[in-house]
């Protein structure tokens, strides 16, 4: 399975197009003393972070929406941050999860790709078979609602079309609420 594939660490980069008909995430794990914070920071702000489960303190494992998977080691890399600097990317963090850690998973704008696809209207990054291409991702100035010490600004990712486009793409992205 793809999951695997990522476990051995045989795939390394982006996922996006690598797993049709699927929901993908992206995943937020952080102590359980911030974990309410966060929850509530997520619920304010469902368009920018589509909470799709969250993990018991301690268990890596997202049971409900993934039996079998582990977030400690099925992500191709890890960002670790640390009081808000990117100190390291790790191909697995099980030294990391601790009995307090809880886990995030959000909702991923890669899950509507393959449908666009098959709509025709590839996404341009995915054009080519070039799997190492990410899509483009901008900080904008519209400001998240702020719980504790989350808040920041929106983060949009942006896929061109041509206008005549928009709506048949508006249309279809629209059936997936819980990826943004």
């Amino acid at each position: 399975s793809f999951r695997e594939r990522c476990r051995s660490g045989e795939h390394q980069g982006p996922t996006s197009g690598e797993a049709p008909g699927f929901v993908q995430a992206n995943l937020v794990a952080l102590p359980k003393a911030h974990a309410f914070d966060f929850l509530t920071f997520c619920l304010k702000n469902p368009k920018a972070c589509p909470l799709l489960a969250v993990t018991e303190p301690g268990d890596p494992s997202p049971a409900a929406v993934a039996t079998g998977a582990n977030l400690a080691t099925d992500v191709p890399k890890y960002r670790v941050w640390r009081d808000g600097e990117l100190a390291e990317e790790r191909a697995d963090v099980s030294e990391l999860w601790g009995e307090d850690m809880v886990g995030f998973l959000l909702g991923c704008s890669f899950s509507w790709e393959p449908a666009l696809a098959a709509a025709g209207l590839t996404p341009r990054h995915l054009e080519g078979g070039d799997a190492g291409v990410n899509v483009p991702m901008y900080r904008t100035n519209l400001p998240n609602t702020t719980s504790g010490p989350f808040g920041g600004e929106l983060v949009v990712s942006m896929r061109p079309y041509a206008p005549e486009k928009v709506a048949e793409v508006a249309a279809l992205t629209s059936e997936y609420p819980g990826a943004h």
